[in-house]
């Protein structure tokens, strides 16, 4: 009678007549040796060694003054400057993409025409320049008003006592960030299939109702890992605001760099690191935005990081096991 199917075969060693008898032996499995990954490991390893070594043992980077520089007064208000800066011009920029985005799908042709031109003139122009065109509007435009177009004004405001350099940095960085994000939703919107609002029309469900509870949350699967990147670009790009007069991390690093000139690689050093740092939160918050969202979408959750560290051991040792039973 045949074994069913998914029956386990037996690797256990054959009785000691089983030779004799001429029974066929179980034989043992063994891995498929791959020596160019191995010496691409040992290249990419002593490398890496040698850059850390390089960093530790070298005088040049000054890490005594790394350390006395890190944690300055001075350098955190200007990081709380550039978290500041990042937050509102994040919010602003989202905010403003889904609008554009939104009259890009719309079927006015105005509307459609006002977005496209928007996004093609702010991805076009580099950020540098529309900041300091920004920081000299009050030059072209001394008062800004309200009212009716070539007619009397019912609101007149003072350009120069509204643009603050901080007005200035947050207004600049969230038009072009509004370009950026709204590409990035629209790709996100037109990434849902189709058959899903027809589905939702045949219910006779709102338009509205459509966009938030059956459009929006599938869109967001593809809208959250771009934009998160658009937000990585974002906290490099407040760098810029230090060309408008207002010190943020780097410009504190700048203007300290210049009374200390013999200070400007540990600082530019502490620089890199707070980026480093700002950047590595937002890429963990990333993830277990999109593991929220993968939920229903894949058969299982993506496994977190300490997921990832814990089997990759277990991984190690079942393998070093396996070579010495070799």
């Amino acid at each position: 009678m045949s074994e069913p199917l998914g029956a386990a075969v037996s690797l256990a060693p054959p009785p000691p007549d089983a030779t004799s008898a001429g029974l066929p032996t179980a034989q043992r499995v063994l891995p498929l040796r791959r020596p160019g990954r191995l010496l691409a490991t040992a290249v990419v390893l002593v490398l890496v060694a040698q850059f850390v070594h390089g960093l530790v043992s070298n005088p040049f980077y000054q890490w005594d003054r790394f350390a006395y520089w890190f944690l300055r007064p001075t350098l955190l208000d200007g990081l709380l400057i550039t978290l500041e800066v990042t937050a509102l011009s994040a919010v602003l920029g989202l905010l403003g993409g889904i609008v554009l985005a939104l009259a890009r799908l719309s079927r006015s042709p105005v509307l459609r025409a006002v977005s496209w031109t928007y996004v093609w003139a702010l991805r076009s122009v580099p950020l540098i320049v529309v900041l300091i065109f920004l920081y000299n509007f009050s030059a072209l435009y001394k008062t800004l008003s309200i009212g009716v177009p070539f007619g009397p004004a019912f609101l007149t405001f003072d350009e120069s006592r509204l643009a603050t350099d901080m007005a200035v940095a947050v207004v600049g960085l969230s038009l072009n960030e509004a370009a950026y994000a709204a590409e990035v939703v629209r790709g996100g919107i037109l990434s849902v299939d189709q058959g899903q609002q027809e589905a939702a029309a045949a219910l006779g469900l709102p338009r509205g109702h459509q966009f938030r509870r059956i459009v929006l949350p599938q869109a967001l699967r593809s809208i959250v890992p771009a934009y998160v990147n658009q937000l990585i670009g974002l906290i490099k790009g407040t760098s810029l605001v230090f060309y408008v007069s207002l010190l943020d991390l780097f410009g504190a690093a700048q203007t300290m760099g210049s009374t200390y000139p013999g200070d400007i690689v540990p600082l530019l050093l502490v620089v890199t690191v707070w980026y480093l740092i700002l950047t590595s939160l937002v890429s963990l918050v990333q993830f277990y935005v999109e593991r929220h969202y993968a939920r229903g979408a894949t058969r299982s959750l993506p496994p977190t990081p300490f997921h990832r560290l814990r089997d990759g051991l277990r991984d190690l040792r079942e393998r070093a096991r396996r070579e010495a039973a070799v």
